[in-house]
Formats: C-alpha cells, sequence, structure tokens
C-alpha cells in the first residue's frame, strides 16, 4: 500500500476488520455470551418468531390387554413472538487523520487499531450489560438532591445515585436523562470521570431536573435486547408476548437463601431444575462479591476448589463440575443457575458494516471534516424453557 486513501481504509475495515471485530464480540464478551448460540434460525422479517414445547407427549398410557389404545395427543407448542433488537456501534476517523497517514500504511493501521479497540471495548461492555438487563435499557438512577457543579471545572456536574448501580456506568458512556415520574426523555450527558470509593459521578453537561432521573444508554430506552431480568422478574406480566399467569412454565425458580447453607441450597436449585423440569444446569453466574462469599464458605469448611477452562478461554470455578462465573453486571447478592442450551441469540446477520446505496461504509457526518461507520447487529435473546433457569437470592457478599 504506496498511498493510503480513503478507499484503502474501507476495504481494510470490510476485508480485514471485520472478521476480527465479529470474533472478538462473539467469543470475548464475557463467559456467558460466549456460551450462548448464535443463530439465524427463527427469524421472519423484523421478528424473532419461535415455536416452543410444553411438557411432554400426552400420547402414552399402560393399558389392558384387550383395552383401547392411548388417543394420540401429541406435543403441546406455543409461539414466542419477539422484536428483533438494532445493536450500533460507531466509529469516527476525521479527515485531516486521514491525510496525515496517506503516505504512511502503518500510520493508517495504527489510526483503524485505536477507533476499533475503543469500538470493541464499549460493544463489549454494553453486550456483557445487556444480557443481564431487563430490555428497558435503565442503567440506575439519579438522586437530584445531590447534583452540583464541580469545584474545579464548572463545565462539569458532579451527582450520586440513589440505587448504588455503579457497574452498570463507565467512563465516556452517553446517557440518557430520563424524568422518574413520566419516563420522557428531557437530556443527556457524557460521563466524564466516576469515584468508585465516594460514588460521585462527574458529567460533562446537566439539564434541567425536576425529579430523580432515571439514566439509560443514549437513544436505548426500551430497545435492547430481552435480558436475564426480564426473564426472572416475577413483575412482568409477559414474556415473548405470552401472559405469564396464564404459562406458569414461563416463571423461573427463584428462592432466598435465608439461613439454609449455601452449598447445600446451590445443589438443592439444581436437583429442582433437574427434576421438575428435566434442564441440565451447565453454568452457575453471580457477581464477584457472591463469588467471595463461596469461596470464603469453601475455605470455613477447608474444602478446595477446582478450576476449570470454559469458552471463549475463560477460567472459571468448579461446582461440582459446572463452571462458576462471576460477571460485574449481575446484580448483588444474586445467583443464576443457567441451562445456557436453552438460550440462544437469533439475528437477521452476524455483525456488518452498515453500507449506503453506493456500497460505502465510510460516510461524511453533515457539516463535519469527519468521516463515520457504523456496526450493526439486528439479534434478540430467547430462552426456550424459562422454567428450566433458576436463581438464588439474598446472599450475602463478601
Amino acid at each position: 500500500m504506496s498511498t493510503v486513501t480513503l478507499s484503502n481504509a474501507e476495504q481494510a475495515l470490510k476485508s480485514v476488520y471485520l472478521g476480527v471485530v465479529s470474533d472478538q464480540l462473539n467469543a470475548n464478551t464475557n463467559p456467558l455470551y460466549a456460551k450462548i448460540e448464535k443463530t439465524t434460525e427463527d427469524v421472519w422479517g423484523k421478528d424473532v418468531r419461535k415455536t416452543a414445547p410444553i411438557g411432554i407427549n400426552g400420547g402414552f398410557s399402560a393399558g389392558t390387554e384387550t383395552g383401547n389404545l392411548p388417543q394420540a395427543n401429541g406435543n403441546r407448542y406455543v409461539q414466542f413472538v419477539s422484536t428483533l433488537k438494532n445493536l450500533y456501534g460507531q466509529i469516527e476517523i476525521s479527515d485531516k487523520a486521514v491525510r496525515a497517514s496517506s503516505n504512511s500504511a502503518g500510520a493508517m493501521v495504527n489510526l483503524l487499531n485505536a477507533e476499533l479497540e475503543g469500538l470493541l471495548k464499549a460493544s463489549k461492555f454494553n453486550l456483557a450489560r445487556m444480557l443481564f438487563g431487563d430490555g428497558s435499557g435503565k442503567l440506575a438512577q439519579l438522586d437530584k438532591t445531590t447534583v452540583a457543579s464541580n469545584p474545579v471545572n464548572s463545565a462539569y456536574y458532579d451527582g450520586k445515585l440513589k440505587d448504588n448501580k455503579l457497574y452498570n456506568l463507565i467512563e465516556g458512556m452517553t446517557v440518557d436523562f430520563a424524568s422518574g415520574s413520566s419516563g420522557n426523555i428531557i437530556g443527556n450527558a457524557r460521563i466524564h470521570s466516576i469515584n468508585r470509593q465516594t460514588g460521585v459521578i462527574t458529567f460533562t453537561n446537566m439539564c434541567a431536573l425536576t425529579t430523580d432521573p432515571v439514566l439509560y444508554v443514549q437513544d436505548s430506552k426500551d430497545n435492547e435486547i430481552t435480558g436475564l431480568e426480564s426473564i426472572f422478574n416475577p413483575a412482568a406480566a409477559t414474556l415473548y408476548g405470552l401472559n405469564k399467569a396464564e404459562h406458569s412454565w414461563l416463571n423461573p425458580t427463584v428462592q432466598a437463601l435465608g439461613e439454609a447453607d449455601l452449598e447445600c441450597k446451590m445443589q438443592e436449585m439444581i436437583d429442582q431444575c433437574v427434576e421438575l423440569y428435566n434442564s441440565d444446569i451447565d453454568m452457575i453466574v453471580c457477581s464477584a462479591g457472591v463469588k467471595r462469599a463461596y469461596m470464603k464458605h469453601m475455605s470455613a469448611y477447608k474444602r478446595s476448589i477446582d478450576v476449570m477452562n470454559v469458552e471463549g478461554g475463560y477460567k472459571a470455578m468448579s461446582f461440582n463440575g459446572i463452571p462458576l462465573v462471576s460477571d460485574r453486571f449481575c446484580a448483588p447478592g444474586k445467583m443464576y443457575f443457567l441451562n445456557t442450551r436453552d438460550f440462544k441469540l437469533h439475528q437477521l446477520c452476524d455483525w456488518k458494516w452498515l453500507e449506503g446505496d453506493n456500497g460505502r461504509i465510510l460516510k461524511q457526518i453533515a457539516g463535519k471534516a469527519v468521516y463515520s461507520a457504523t456496526l450493526v447487529k439486528y439479534a434478540e435473546l430467547i430462552c426456550d424453557k424459562p422454567c428450566g433457569q433458576a436463581a438464588l437470592t439474598g446472599i450475602t457478599e463478601q
């Protein structure tokens, strides 16, 4: 490559970087995402329409020698319907940076590497977060009474959360503020810094607040994939278009630890999934604090903890041969028992660059000497058998 041009950069993004980015996101987002199968099956237009079986075949009986044969009562099915969610990631390259790299292929490679590393970091963060969310995109709630001008830079504003969900936030994230009463978006800001010791979040700007606002990722309110909190939320009336009160098998098992022995209660949750729903748990997911509580429990009984390898090159603790992994986005005090074979990420296609009518992926931003490229994926997470999953709550973190 003697002279670097915008066309050269586009070709590199299409032929070289796209495959690397897709592989990184699919395998290295977190252990749970790596374990979930990605498929283009059951995608119809803009929706996922999946037929799921209920219970077992009803055509069995033990009759007399001359009696009637059993009626042919075949399998029962329901149809899950959910809209594909639109996942976007964007990079920007200035015209000045492109021209400055025009005589150096290495400089252009470094430029593209830097932009794509940033995109990967943001995409992995949000994909992992969405897996544990409820589809609403809600990150946390800001305490209006704590918001004040930053003492060092008057262009910034400081504030604290009401719910302590700092784990959902990261520096550089652009967030929308929604009214705590109406739910309407009232403004947005970018997170400048987070002091995780004091809980103070510094924003680059702040709109006028009338109530304690709820924070969402920009333009994401009610548009995220159906994560674990949707499936395990007992207050949700529907799931995948079906009434949960009418279909009790849409409800996973959720129990509180209480005074029970942690190790015995964990085994009880696994046994219930097997005995009641014929579901083999193959992954346990919890917060880091819960993982430490499990380690402390094992240490108290002088029990060793085995370590095992899981998909994506991750290492996990072993609980009776089942990998136990922690994730920053798992709610505190909670442990999920999952049969990941029941989960599938249904997608229209894998990650692709958004192309214009002329096939270009780098497009000039109107009114700016800057080009942007957008990575897209249209997908939705479906659990075929919610009743085959379980959660243990009320675990004291360490």
